[in-house]
């Protein structure tokens, strides 16, 4: 399973990427928000330095909702850097922008998905490639993880090349659960990625060893 980080935080992804298991970086403009980061240009600036941390693929986000505006922003958008991954909204102009950055070399992350169906059309448009959200399905009392295991199923009824992205991940078992039943890939706050190293039995463990250790040495 690859890791992504979710967040436009620097020392956030730093510090993922120091772990040495980071794979790549999911983000949007909520989260640009978040971090202070307004205008194109500081935008742009920004996924730059993104892509200057890690080596991995970045997600940079449309904001367009018409077909011609996300190939104007997604052609702008993945020219800043090889690592970046154009992210466009399944909706229908978006599964035709998806085909037009396949056919054209762009590679793109289909986001917002929230059924099987768009998982399916996203794959045929030919993206590398799509983000279930399985935090926000859960807070309307459905099954993110459900929906994972049924884009997972037809993927692998057709071959698909189309990676599945588990996106909304909240928590460290949100990110267990979703290596066992088979997303490639999963993207969350770093939180959930330190979380998952936690056990109580490490940590009274290690204490044992250290007070053996000092007890040994006289």
């Amino acid at each position: 399973m690859k890791f992504f980080i979710d967040t436009a935080n620097l020392d956030q992804i730093r510090q993922a990427q120091e772990l040495g298991i980071l794979d790549g970086v999911t983000t949007n403009p909520s989260l640009m928000a978040k971090e202070g980061i307004t205008g194109d240009d500081a935008v742009q600036a920004h996924y730059i330095a993104i892509c200057e941390i890690v080596d991995g693929d970045v997600s940079a986000e449309v904001i367009s909702t018409d077909y011609e505006g996300m190939i104007k922003e997604g052609e702008a958008l993945a020219a800043l850097h090889a690592n970046i991954v154009v992210k466009v909204p399944a909706i229908v102009d978006g599964i035709r922008a998806i085909r037009w950055f396949t056919d054209n070399g762009i590679r793109t992350n289909c986001t917002l998905i929230f059924s099987p169906g768009q998982a399916l059309l996203a794959a045929k448009a030919g993206a590398s490639y799509v983000s279930p959200f399985v935090g926000r399905l859960d807070d309307i009392s459905s099954d993110g993880l459900q929906l994972i295991e049924k884009i997972r199923a037809i993927y692998d009824n057709y071959d698909f090349g189309t990676e599945i992205l588990a996106a909304s991940v909240r928590h460290s078992m949100h990110v267990i659960e979703c290596a066992e039943i088979g997303a490639d890939i999963m993207t969350g706050p770093l939180s959930a990625i330190l979380g998952l190293m936690k056990h109580p039995l490490t940590d009274s463990g290690l204490q044992q060893f250290l007070a053996d250790h000092a007890k040994a040495k006289g």
